[in-house]
């Protein structure tokens, strides 16, 4: 179908052309247990992957002396922001009922992004797999053992491939170099220059391309085709990934029960997820939906310039369709969400139980980022500031007015590991920026 005919069938298209910010409502959603049961994924899985972790964990905490406090499971805190809750409310005139939470996965252990659920996850249980079958693990041991020279020397016969705009990336090579995996990590080329540095003082092989992130994920690809003993992490497509970030559901419904939240029909938990190629937010509200039914509705936040997901679900074929077909250039400073094409199988499982998706600009991202660390004084790379205009983006359109009990629940995907410098030069732009 060419542009025009798509523009006929799908108006707001023309919108995200044009860069606008837009929103987008779902009317495909349906309710949680029916859209639930279309998936290939069950609340079982999201167990499992949870039974995992928490294997792991005594490894973890001696590996990565951060996880110590938390014994070795990787869990970011749930903070209220309401000075921040008020400043947008002001910038954008709109009102803003019920309480503001940051969910700082910017902040999580080993890889400081949301991509330590997901991308350590995968790691690990790829280390399990292999050790089993080998003989040299079992459930029921303790899994610090794997922190010997012995297993170090096993997996070192074994790589790891990885296509990543960048957060992925760490998240991956750092975990699969600890182990002792040889891991290669293909990064396109808005991967930003210091992660690529990280990396390779990590000892992990970094193989740059001046294309965008889909051509990374092929050569990441092609190498793990080559090589029997290299598994290739497929953001795109990949089921472990995704059951990684869906832990974060069960975890997330228990820390709003220590904080005496509720959550149902009189309590709405509204949750704006910022989108790449859409495996950590889809993960995450597949972990939502089963840990909240009907009571929680997920939003994906994107940049105008990059709105892949909205573009899938909107037109309904998924990753048979890019940003550039319908001319826009996928460049954006939220290297994060710097994706032109979606994940097929993120797109189909979220099509019955994703509440909306909606753009942002990179000059609002780095007006947000500014205000928000003036007023809550923590620092988050502009990917992450997406979430926060879901709640104007809705307000703006009416959907709020009802809300007055409701959580509003922003995802912070990254910034914990942006080095000084890089901080320096993203607050200088912010303060250009003006809401």
């Amino acid at each position: 179908m060419n542009t025009a005919d798509l523009i006929k069938q799908f108006p707001i298209i023309e919108q995200l052309q044009a860069h606008t910010e837009t929103l987008w409502t779902n009317p495909h959603l349906e309710p949680t247990k029916a859209a639930l049961e279309k998936a290939p994924l069950t609340y079982a899985d999201v167990l499992d992957a949870e039974a995992r972790l928490q294997r792991f964990a005594p490894y973890l905490q001696l590996a990565f002396p951060e996880t110590e406090k938390s014994k070795g499971i990787i869990e970011s805190v749930l903070d209220p922001i309401p000075r921040m809750q008020r400043e947008l409310e002001a910038a954008y005139t709109v009102a803003l009922p019920g309480r503001f939470f940051m969910k700082y996965d910017s902040h999580l252990p080993i890889s400081g992004s949301i991509k330590a659920r997901g991308g350590i996850y995968e790691v690990l249980k790829h280390a399990e797999t292999l050790a089993i079958e080998a003989g040299r693990l079992h459930v029921q041991d303790d899994y610090a053992k794997l922190l010997s020279e012995e297993f170090r020397k096993f997996f070192s016969k074994y790589s790891i491939a990885v296509g990543s705009t960048g957060n992925l990336g760490l998240s991956i090579g750092i975990m699969s170099a600890k182990l002792g995996f040889h891991v290669t990590v293909h990064m396109s080329a808005d991967a930003k220059a210091w992660k690529k540095e990280l990396l390779r003082e990590k000892g992990v092989e970094v193989i740059e391309y001046e294309s965008d992130y889909s051509l990374a994920v092929e050569r990441g690809r092609e190498q793990a085709a080559a090589d029997p003993f290299c598994h290739f992490i497929d953001d795109e497509n990949s089921t472990d990934l995704f059951l990684g970030y869906a832990v974060a559901g069960l975890r997330l419904k228990q820390q709003l029960e220590q904080k005496g939240l509720p959550v149902d029909a009189e309590h709405p938990l509204y949750v704006y997820l910022p989108c790449g190629v859409g495996g950590g937010p889809g993960g995450v509200a597949f972990g939502l939906k089963h840990a909240f039914g009907d009571d929680v509705h997920c939003f994906f936040a994107e940049p105008t310039h990059s709105p892949c997901m909205l573009l899938g679900l909107v037109t309904d074929i998924h990753d048979a369709i890019s940003v550039e077909d319908i001319g826009l250039d996928n460049k954006t400073e939220a290297d994060g969400l710097a994706v032109g094409r979606a994940s097929g199988f993120v797109g189909n499982v979220m099509k019955p139980m994703l509440a909306g998706a909606y753009t942002v600009s990179d000059e609002t991202l780095f007006a947000l980022l500014g205000k928000f660390h003036e007023m809550e004084g923590v620092f988050l790379e502009p990917s992450a500031l997406a979430g926060l205009f879901g709640p104007v983006h809705l307000a703006r359109a009416g959907q709020l007015e009802n809300a007055k009990s409701a959580t509003h629940l922003i995802w912070a995907t990254g910034g914990g590991m942006v080095p000084a410098e890089m901080r320096s030069e993203y607050l200088a732009k912010a303060r250009e920026a003006r809401p």
